[in-house]
């Protein structure tokens, strides 16, 4: 009976799914398949094995052209983004590629422009208070210096004019008063002789006796006149034309003095009103700048590239129509030519052990199957202020990697993950990280179902470098015995408590191995690492915040 062509189109899947099922369980359950292996590393543990170990950090972060115009936020504070260009879009040089929300800038400006106005009223009050204050003070000091003047006049009238004329007349008073006391005393002498000879009668004697009376009269009145003069009407009006000159003096001191005074007051409000005045103007002319910062420009052409974060959540973006910007925050780049850098951000445990010039290999996540060499370009000495506003207990530094071999499918933005090789050991005796326990001070893992002390090197998550205390071939359990239960770390005064199977008091360095990092490996020997190698930079420890990885033969 013969077969259909419909029937053997049903049979032959199926015998090829048996054929790769058979082949497939072959090689798991030959010797070295990886059924044979887990049976074998949950029955009896792991082997201890020797070989290559490679010892690097994983971390993600984003691939980044070497060269390109990056673009921030200028304005102020938060701002959220009302219009963006498409990411992967080309943009000529002075393109708007993004429109800030001015809103609240607007208003602002409005606030500022009233307020300068208000400053520039009360600066043009101040500067006319000024003028007016300087003339009033020139009017005042020339009326007091003038009074001055006229003081002055005054005296040096007195002693060069009118004083002199006192004496001249009181001095001619007397002279006349002399001389007519000489003519009375004349005419008297022939009266009296006239009158004895009866020529005179006896009243005209007594007119002329009379007459000389009031000449010797008029002459002591003179001479008493010119005493007074000198003795008193000169030093009065001497004091008094003196002191009208002193005070005016003093008047003029006391006007300049008031006018110095006013200004110094008129002075510091114009001032006080010039500088708030120019402080309004310069907070009008930054929202007025920051209003024309809120519409970016492309400041060359090419394509564009939105700006990613890392964070201790991941990379994701950001960058999008109604997101918030802050002041000198990047929004996006513009890559030019000059090759691809891979941007990650290290954690502070591992941060370390990384240096320039460390060989690197770069995974694209859009780029399956496809791997890029490269190197350390540089680690921030400072930990990343960014990382820190999202985690304050994050402590990240920004490393750039320098890819060599990039293809033309690498494009910026791209997420990627990056293994930094820190460190190879050519020969190194490793197990799994989970081996390894601390108890009672000491470290120790399981052979035999009993505990053992070992030294421990380099470290990574998956893999321990064991320096002593252990042979290649040994089998170590992965999961500690029943009931194990580590006894606690003993206080720094106090020995280590005894463990049996534990010697008292052994210190050995913790899963990071950070401990040994600064040992020496033993020379060749059976169950010790062989040949030494130099020491490592940095300790070696699980890294909290980015993989670390080792891979071991």
């Amino acid at each position: 009976m013969s077969t259909s062509p419909q029937k053997k189109t049903h049979v032959l899947p199926i015998v090829i799914v048996l054929v790769a099922a058979a082949g497939f369980a072959w090689a798991g359950w030959r010797d070295d398949g990886w059924f044979r292996t887990e049976v074998v590393a949950e029955a009896n543990g792991w082997v201890a094995k020797r070989g290559r170990l490679d010892v690097s950090v994983v971390q993600s972060g984003n691939l980044s052209a070497r060269n390109s115009a990056k673009v921030f936020s200028e304005v102020e504070g938060r701002n959220a983004i009302l219009e963006i260009v498409e990411e992967g879009s080309f943009v000529n040089e002075g393109d708007v590629i993004v429109q800030l929300d001015v809103a609240q800038l607007l208003e602002r400006k409005v606030a500022q422009d009233i307020a300068l106005q208000n400053a520039q009223a009360a600066l043009t009050t101040a500067e006319q208070r000024l003028a007016i204050q300087h003339s009033q003070n020139a009017s005042d000091i020339a009326q007091a210096e003038q009074k001055l003047e006229f003081a002055k006049t005054d005296l040096t009238k007195y002693e060069e004019g009118n004083w002199p004329n006192d004496q001249a007349a009181a001095k001619e008073a007397i002279t006349k008063a002399e001389m007519e006391l000489t003519q009375a005393q004349e005419r008297l002498y022939w009266s009296e002789k006239l009158n004895k000879e009866d020529y005179i009668t006896r009243t005209e004697l007594e007119t002329d006796q009379l007459n000389h009376n009031n000449a010797a009269i008029r002459l002591e009145q003179s001479i008493r006149n010119q005493d007074l003069l000198e003795r008193f009407d000169n030093p009065k009006e001497m004091a008094r034309l003196g002191g009208a000159v002193a005070e005016a003096e003093r008047e003029l001191e006391r006007v300049n003095l008031q006018a110095a005074a006013r200004l110094v007051d008129i002075d510091a409000d114009v001032r006080t009103s010039r500088a708030k005045a120019q402080l309004e103007s310069q907070k009008f002319t930054k929202y007025v700048d920051q209003l024309v910062k809120a519409t970016i420009r492309a400041p060359v052409s090419g394509y564009v590239v939105y700006k990613r974060t890392d964070s201790w959540r991941g990379s994701g973006d950001i960058i999008q129509k109604g997101s918030e910007v802050q002041e000198r925050q990047e929004i996006l780049a513009i890559p030019q030519a000059g090759g691809m850098i891979a941007e990650v951000s290290l954690h502070e445990s591992v941060v370390r052990k990384v240096q320039p010039g460390m060989q690197v290999k770069i995974k694209a996540s859009a780029l399956p199957g496809k791997e890029f060499n490269g190197d350390v370009q540089s680690v921030a000495l400072v930990p990343d202020s960014g990382s820190m506003w999202t985690n304050p207990n994050l402590r990240q530094f920004k490393t750039q990697i320098s890819i060599r071999d990039a293809s033309a499918d690498a494009r910026p933005g791209m997420s990627c993950s990056v293994e930094i090789l820190v460190e190879t050991i050519e020969d190194a005796l490793s197990v799994p990280v989970q081996a390894i326990h601390r108890s009672g001070g000491a470290t120790i893992c399981f052979v035999g179902g009993k505990p053992r002390i070992v030294e421990v090197g380099a470290s990574s998550e998956a893999w321990v470098e064991i320096l002593t205390g252990l042979e290649a071939g040994e089998i170590v359990a992965l999961n500690p015995p029943t009931g194990f239960k580590p006894e606690p770390e003993p206080e720094s005064e106090n020995p280590a408590p005894k463990m049996e199977g534990i010697p008292s008091g052994a210190a050995m360095p913790d899963r990071s191995g950070a401990s040994g990092a600064g040992r020496e490996r033993p020379q060749g020997g059976t169950g010790s690492p062989g040949g030494s190698r130099p020491p490592r930079s940095g300790g070696s420890g699980p890294n909290p915040g980015a993989g670390e990885h080792g891979s071991g033969s």
